[in-house]
């Protein structure tokens, strides 16, 4: 059993959809993924404790991933996206590989009425000597069968099991709470009360990786613990980034 609660039921009930939280009704629970979204549940800024995003904020991660430097540049842009019917916020998130572009993505998140933030798709493109290379693990909510999850919970709990995003056979990110009292120090800052998780997707179920969230900044360090070799800090807040539009490479 990878969990002991039922995060949000009556949550999930508000949106006419089945719950996207795991259950302790049976061993092995899974949550179910979302079938219907209201848009009138969303609206207003997101300000997650462990997930605010504010226009004109760029956070800087540096790390490695085996002998690989990687550098990434998560921006909250001041555009937002309409996606079945709800205003998404923009966020422009580029990875650096020992100093060429390698990833340029356009996220789309919204934080519902109760403070969850959800995940709505990304434009995702792997860069080779400054072009495309592919797009796979594009997806958006409403658009051959994809549904938004739910990228971080209002209440994080002790074992809580989420749907982060579903596209069938493409993107089905799960995450679990580990832990909510950690402390951690990264380049950045040294930070309390940090959020752990443990992240995946059952299209790559040996890949696994923990993630650190710190309240009223967001993701603060990530590190593969199965799988793989990627690990990134925290390095630097900026604030006042004018980046109005948006654009990945082409």
């Amino acid at each position: 059993m990878i969990s002991r609660m039922l995060l949000a039921a009556c949550f999930a009930a508000s949106f006419g959809v089945l719950s996207h939280f795991s259950s302790a009704a049976a061993a092995n629970a899974s949550p179910t993924p979302v079938t219907a979204i209201d848009p009138t549940q969303f609206g207003g800024p997101i300000d997650n404790a462990y997930f605010p995003l504010v226009p004109g904020t760029r956070l800087i991660y540096e790390g490695t991933s085996g002998d690989t430097k990687l550098r990434d540049e998560f921006t909250v842009t001041h555009e937002t996206k309409q996606i079945v019917g709800v205003t998404c916020v923009v966020v422009h998130d580029v990875v650096y590989e020992d100093g060429e572009l390698a990833e340029d993505t356009l996220d789309w998140f919204a934080q519902d009425k109760d403070g969850n933030v959800w995940y709505f798709g990304e434009d995702s493109k792997s860069i080779e000597n400054g072009k495309v290379k592919s797009t796979e693990g594009s997806w958006e909510a409403g658009v051959d069968g994809a549904m938004p999850g739910v990228i971080m919970p209002a209440d994080p709990r002790v074992d809580s099991v989420y749907q982060q995003e579903y596209y069938a056979g493409q993107a089905e990110d799960m995450a679990q709470v580990l832990s909510t009292t950690e402390s951690l120090t990264v380049p950045a800052g040294s930070y309390q009360d940090v959020l752990l998780t443990k992240e995946w997707s059952p299209l790559e179920p040996d890949v696994i990786e923990n993630k650190d969230y710190a309240k009223g900044v967001g993701e603060i360090a990530e590190k593969s613990v199965q799988g793989e070799s990627d690990e990134l800090q925290l390095t630097e807040i900026q604030t006042g980034i004018d980046e109005g539009t948006a654009t990945p490479t082409s």
